[in-house]
């Protein structure tokens, strides 16, 4: 049957460096971006860009079509950690975005980074004659099945995989070969647009206005305008505000700009 509805769920607690605390003396703002580049917009995307893109970009590979536009909300709740210090970091905590496709299709993505929650990482498809699991757990958990129903946790499934190669070694089983047998192995086109797509959910959250791929394309707000020169001993692209804070993004009132 046809796609109807796709959904992808990754919540956990704080993972990489998505949380951060005031620089310390002994380090440059540089420095301490890139070591914590999950925290800095300019830097990752954040963790919007790095831990939820492999739903974006699963799923639509899976529709064979990338989402045309996007809405959402967020929001940042208790920033702080168990001593009480304030976390200076850019991300929300919460993260919910509906993706539209060109037939119609929509794809609603759940993400969470905090501590003490339900922890939720999967994702499935809903069609017309019943529903799959597309990752049980992380992003390729398998085995992947096919349910008459749309309730994946009732009845056995119609189908389900037997494949139990992994996913990642045969990606770079296939670059190898290429690679040694002198072939073309292009990927840029699909590296970018799953990378648009994800920053145009981020976007529309941290925005609390609906986009589309062109409306960021031709986004003016500038993350990094000194990257090209990046020096050690120089200021960063982004430096910190009044109590070593950073800006971060409000919606609906920056409605052009993510902070």
């Amino acid at each position: 049957g046809d796609i109807i509805l796709m959904r992808g769920y990754r919540m956990h607690g704080p993972a990489g460096s998505a949380f951060s605390l005031p620089k310390p003396d002994d380090m440059t703002h540089l420095e301490y971006h890139i070591r914590r580049f999950h925290s800095f917009l300019w830097a990752s995307g954040g963790c919007f860009n790095d831990f939820y893109i492999h739903h974006v970009d699963h799923l639509s590979w899976m529709k064979d079509m990338w989402p045309q536009k996007a809405q959402a909300v967020g929001g940042r709740h208790y920033r702080y950690d168990s001593d009480g210090k304030r976390y200076i970091d850019q991300n929300f905590d919460g993260y919910s975005v509906e993706y539209t496709y060109e037939d119609g299709t929509k794809f609603y993505f759940d993400g969470r980074c905090m501590n003490g929650a339900h922890g939720i990482y999967s994702s499935y498809v809903h069609g017309t004659k019943g529903c799959a699991v597309v990752a049980r757990s992380n992003d390729i958990g398998g085995p992947q099945a096919i349910y008459s129903g749309q309730d994946p946790t009732v009845g056995q499934p119609v189908w389900q995989s037997t494949d139990r190669t992994n996913p990642y070694q045969n990606e770079w089983d296939v670059l190898i070969d290429k690679i040694r047998n002198n072939q073309p192995h292009n990927e840029v086109e699909r590296g970018v647009y799953a990378s648009a797509s994800s920053s145009m959910g981020r976007m529309a959250a941290h925005t609390a206005q609906e986009l589309t791929l062109d409306d960021l394309i031709n986004c003016q707000h500038e993350f990094g305008p000194t990257v090209a020169e990046l020096d050690y001993n120089k200021p960063s692209p982004l430096m910190p505000g009044d109590g070593g804070l950073y800006p971060i993004p409000e919606p609906g009132i920056k409605k052009d700009r993510e902070y």
